[in-house]
């Protein structure tokens, strides 16, 4: 096992694979990451799927049989998806078991066009749980205005919820009061909410990459660059502790409420001139989890030192990151309001792939027939 990625799990980041295919899971590839990299988890996404399908030969089978069966082509695209999930969530279901519901958990998104969609949304998330059957499963629901109200209905229903796409502070505020409200439906509904748990996955490095080009464009100094994305989670990780206190949420921890764990996304370094694992190791803390595409997971495997706690102590650095971006001519809001815009399309533009490569593959196993 990689001392590295131990001391990682140590420090009390779950560490979690950006990654999902069926070649992982008949090869015994997932296993072996669960065994020998510390890996607790699995997160999934149009663009994975699309990707794991396009390369593999692994779904040609089930399509045919699909097809045989005269399956259209959003039931072939949900049967092959949540084959894929199901199956890992049978892996994980040791670390599930074993963390008491904190880790083991396998995430599939919801339709990212339904994003905007509040009721939709609803409808699809109960038609995932439903389907998968897995009680460590995810639910991924954009953070988008129209996901808040979804999130909480969904919990409210005892799914459990990964809310994904979330870039701002303003934005995860919000997120983090779906939370609480979807608890306290639960709760109403007569669900154990001991037994619901939720992550809010904050995208790092997309930040930088937005920032750092309106700085090029503006001319700002070098020692600004590649600085928002990790002092933007560290912010969000303040706002989560200064959120989850008091009154209300006492009520709800009495009950058996668990928190909503920050969860690092985006944390591949887009840009080569930065080290390859600052998305990791610069924002270590307890009670969080970064999902790593695999490249990031090998690199900090080999060469990630692990300096312990990079996140409290450093909030009034990340303060004055912010305040140096402003008076930069950096307009915070309006780069987290692009950031949202430009997330959910390429989510969207990612199933039209998907859709597009399962469409393919069903035209394959239809004229071989």
């Amino acid at each position: 096992m990689s001392e590295h990625l131990k001391e990682l799990s140590e420090a009390g980041v779950s560490i979690w694979l950006d990654d999902l295919s069926r070649e992982r899971l008949e090869t015994g590839n997932l296993v072996d990451l669960k065994k020998n990299s510390s890996v607790v988890g699995i997160t999934s996404n149009p663009s994975i799927f699309a990707k794991a399908l396009e390369e593999g030969e692994r779904y040609d089978a089930q399509v045919r049989e699909l097809v045989g069966q005269g399956a259209d082509l959003d039931t072939v695209i949900e049967e092959l998806t949540t084959t894929d999930v199901r199956n890992a969530c049978d892996v994980f279901m040791d670390v599930f078991e074993a963390t008491d519901g904190v880790d083991g958990r396998v995430s599939i998104e919801v339709n990212p066009g339904l994003a905007h969609q509040t009721e939709a949304t609803l409808r699809q998330a109960e038609e995932l749980w439903r389907k998968v059957d897995r009680p460590n499963l995810y639910i991924k629901i954009p953070g988008t205005k129209e996901g808040w109200p979804a999130i909480a209905e969904t919990l409210g229903a005892g799914i459990p919820v990964n809310v994904t796409l979330i870039f701002g502070l303003d934005q995860y505020h919000h997120v983090m009061e779906a939370y609480v409200d979807g608890l306290e439906k639960a709760r109403a509904a007569g669900h154990d909410i001991s037994k619901l748990h939720s992550v809010a996955s904050f995208f790092v490095s997309r930040v930088d990459t937005e920032i750092d080009k309106r700085l090029e464009a503006s001319g700002a100094p070098a020692e600004l660059f590649g600085k928002a994305g990790i002092a933007n989670a560290r912010l969000a990780y303040k706002a989560f502790e200064e959120f989850f206190v008091g009154e209300r949420w006492e009520a709800l921890v009495a009950a058996g409420a668990n928190p909503q764990r920050p969860l690092w996304a985006s944390t591949g370094v887009k840009n080569p001139d930065y080290p390859d694992t600052m998305y990791v190791v610069d924002l270590v803390v307890p009670n969080t989890v970064n999902t790593m595409p695999e490249p990031t997971l090998h690199a900090v495997a080999d060469h990630g030192e692990i300096k312990g706690d990079q996140v409290h102590g450093f909030y009034d650095d990340a303060a004055a990151v912010f305040a140096a971006l402003k008076d930069a001519g950096v307009d915070y809001d309006d780069v987290i309001e692009v950031l949202i815009k430009e997330g959910v399309e390429k989510f969207v533009t990612a199933f039209d792939d998907l859709t597009a490569t399962v469409e393919k593959a069903t035209q394959q196993a239809g004229a071989g027939r």
